[in-house]
């Protein structure tokens, strides 16, 4: 039996959007062995992954015309703010929590997405994805340890959940305002925002960095692999995949990264947390899918 092109090119979109997420799966563990604090580490992912991004993009003739396009600079410029702010969150979220439970909390970001278009853009959002999105804040919540955070969990693990909720809550709205851009010209929109994180940050990197060692592998791994490689592999699956399977793998990335947590670092989940991630798929699913509960969206009687 032979495949048609078609085929073939779905074949190929779906493995690269595979490789795209377990290489996202590993963002944590490449910024916990730098060894540099939160904000370091992002101005070097932005700088590496910028300067990926840009021979990427001469090479490919991506960067034509990109000046004149005041659109997606004035796009760019505000949500590549949010995004790297982003960022900073995530991985100082990561530092006082643990990789696994701030990747499981970061992932209510759909969900916030979902309420501010409800909110500020006038987006019809179906009574049934409330119930998704209200079954996937549970499972944060769930995924937090709430038995640890009611018996007295030490401060440092209290602020890194709420770094990772903020980090979810600017990667939401930044996603929101690039989307109309982001659709045109992903890949530009990207590179711009992560030479924004150089210009945002350039002030406020530590000089401590500047000696031989293994940490600039990780940091020359966390820009190309993780903003650079990851961003190409995204965008170039994304178009020529169906909603459903972009959805469902998207779960390899926080999979990938409770895994490696426990491997690694010996951080393993308690029942509740694995219950809350359960919850945070089905709500996603839920939402992304379009998926019905029974009794909702019902016709009522005039």
């Amino acid at each position: 039996m032979h495949t048609t092109p078609a085929g073939d090119d779905s074949r190929r979109a779906l493995l690269q959007l595979l490789l795209g997420e377990l290489l996202i799966g590993s963002v944590g563990v490449f910024v916990h062995e730098s060894g540099q604090d939160a904000i370091t580490a992002v101005f070097y992912r932005c700088l590496f992954g910028g300067l990926f991004l840009l021979g990427w993009g001469a090479f490919r003739g991506y960067l034509r015309g990109l000046l004149d396009d005041r659109a997606l600079l004035r796009g760019a410029l505000l949500s590549g703010v949010l995004l790297v702010l982003n960022w900073v969150a995530l991985f100082l979220g990561m530092e006082r929590s643990s990789i696994g439970v701030a990747t499981l909390v970061y992932h209510v970001f759909p969900f916030v997405m979902l309420i501010l278009a409800a909110l500020f853009q006038g987006e019809r959002t179906r009574p049934v994805d409330l119930a998704w999105t209200l079954i996937g804040f549970i499972g944060v919540a769930c995924s937090a340890d709430p038995g640890r955070l009611w018996h007295g969990a030490d401060a440092s693990y209290l602020a890194g959940i709420g770094l990772t909720l903020v980090a979810a809550v600017l990667c939401g709205t930044s996603l929101l305002l690039s989307r109309k851009v982001g659709k045109q010209k992903p890949f530009a929109l990207v590179m711009i925002q992560c030479w924004i994180g150089v210009a945002m940050l350039a002030g406020f990197s530590s000089t401590s960095v500047f000696h031989m060692g293994t940490h600039w592998g990780w940091l020359v791994g966390l820009g190309v692999i993780h903003s650079g490689i990851v961003y190409v592999l995204f965008y170039s699956a994304y178009s020529r995949l169906p909603v459903v399977t972009i959805a469902v793998v998207s779960f390899v990335y926080p999979l990938v990264a409770l895994l490696l947590d426990y491997l690694i670092y010996g951080h393993a989940l308690v029942p509740v947390q694995m219950a809350g991630l359960v919850l945070i798929v089905l709500g996603t699913l839920g939402v992304n899918l379009k998926w019905r509960i029974a009794g909702w969206n019902k016709r009522r009687p005039a």
